[in-house]
């Protein structure tokens, strides 16, 4: 099952029929996308669900409904065992961003953690999930599509937010901060910290 959010909501693929209650189901054949969205947003549901039949497919099927912005970015620890937060458009959030021509998708998120938060000294330890959000720019609809990575960094040096992009701070934040911290953030990020945890917000 996948799981694509529209601000806070899911469109959750599947291949299992479920009886509506708060949600909707559409099958991923036949679904009108710019509808679906458009009644999202409008608070209509709570959620959608995508139905079809080839769990290999769904994702693929998906992705084709609309075009792709592919983006890296890092979860970043420090030997505090802090993560590295950006705070955006007011809320907090995982530095990010979109892919340069010739570029690995390894380079992008090490090039966009160094640019949005001024920190140097980065090292990639291991691919993290992978996280799908809709957005819409001029009217149209886009899937983001975000590679992220676990990273390292001893820097202790200032941390120096991006503002051309809208970054307003940059803060390692502890284990003991991370439930107020992510009370204002996104659904994708709060999946990507508690991975392995159990988490309900």
């Amino acid at each position: 099952m996948y799981k694509i959010f529209v601000g806070n909501k899911p469109i959750i693929l599947t291949t299992k029929v479920e009886t509506e209650t708060n949600f909707k189901n559409f099958l991923i054949d036949s679904v009108d996308i710019n509808k679906v969205l458009s009644k999202l947003k409008k608070h209509k549901y709570d959620a959608v669900h995508l139905i079809g039949s080839n769990k290999e497919l769904l994702l693929k099927k998906f992705l084709s409904l609309l075009p792709n912005v592919i983006a890296g970015g890092g979860k970043v620890y420090n030997k505090k065992n802090e993560i590295l937060f950006i705070f955006r458009n007011g809320k907090w959030d995982l530095p990010k961003g979109k892919t340069e021509p010739k570029e690995t998708i390894n380079q992008t998120a090490l090039r966009e953690v160094e640019e949005e938060t001024g920190i140097s000294g980065l090292s990639i330890i291991k691919p993290l999930d992978v996280t799908y959000h809709i957005f819409k720019r001029m009217d149209q609809y886009y899937i983001k599509v975000t590679y992220w990575f676990k990273m390292y960094s001893d820097y202790e040096g200032v941390l120096i937010p991006q503002e051309k992009e809208g970054i307003t701070d940059v803060k390692w934040i502890s284990e003991s901060k991370l439930t107020k911290v992510l009370n204002n953030s996104y659904a994708n990020i709060k999946l990507l910290i508690y991975r392995f945890k159990y988490y309900c917000k």
